[in-house]
């Protein structure tokens, strides 16, 4: 198993072959980039936290390259500002693995382990993937709210929480009580052509975390 990441007992091993076709594109990418991570990239943040943010798959350039979630490519960007403008962040991120920050009180994860090929997964892969994500949510005792990145993202909390998607909808800004007493907040994703096309403002972002701040304070006991 990997021991790359807080969750190592939750995560994928290095070699994983649940999805032939992702396991095919890491082996052709690995010829030419021998010095890639190139593998199930694992979860980035704090153990103990209480948000858990909930990306769509590794992109090729990002963590597919860096073996860090959101880092590396353009996608990191607003969400690492964002995460650093509500005290997250633990130094300056440089999206770059080496900048040596930390997370604290959040941790990320993706509902796709892999990288996919035009970052789409299908179907059997999001389903393969789906019990990893389930043992590193169960793995963070101190979880209260739930940020899923894109459509992907939602349903699998969805599917696991044991719930029908026809009473969830994804929807910008919905928040959605699971049934272990959770609460699942949903967000367009942060990739660059949702901010390139203003899908989704640093605006909007701002204000699905302020509503995670918010559901977390009047939650607890």
């Amino acid at each position: 198993m990997s021991v790359h990441g807080p969750l190592s007992s939750a995560e994928a091993p290095k070699g994983c072959r649940r999805c032939p076709r992702l396991a095919g594109l890491r082996k052709s990418l690995r010829k030419d980039h021998p010095d890639w991570w190139n593998a199930p990239v694992p979860a980035f943040g704090d153990p103990d936290a209480w948000l858990a943010i909930i990306g769509l798959a590794p992109g090729k350039e990002g963590a597919h390259r860096t073996g860090r979630p959101f880092t590396g490519d353009a996608s990191g960007e607003m969400l690492f500002a964002t995460l650093t403008d509500f005290g997250f962040v633990n130094g300056t991120f440089a999206n770059d693995p080496d900048d040596g920050i930390a997370l604290a009180g959040a941790i990320i994860l993706n509902a796709v382990k892999c990288l996919p090929p035009e970052n789409k997964p299908t179907g059997p892969e999001i389903i393969n993937c789906r019990p990893y994500l389930g043992k590193a949510l169960s793995a963070l005792p101190n979880l209260q709210i739930i940020l899923a990145l894109g459509k992907v993202a939602h349903d699998s909390i969805i599917r696991l929480s044991g719930a029908r998607l026809v009473d969830h909808k994804f929807s910008h800004g919905a928040a959605h009580q699971l049934s272990d007493g959770r609460t699942l907040i949903d967000s367009y994703h942060c990739s660059r052509y949702n901010v390139n096309t203003g899908r989704l403002t640093a605006t909007m972002f701002e204000q699905v975390f302020e509503q995670a701040v918010y559901l977390s304070s009047v939650s607890r006991p």
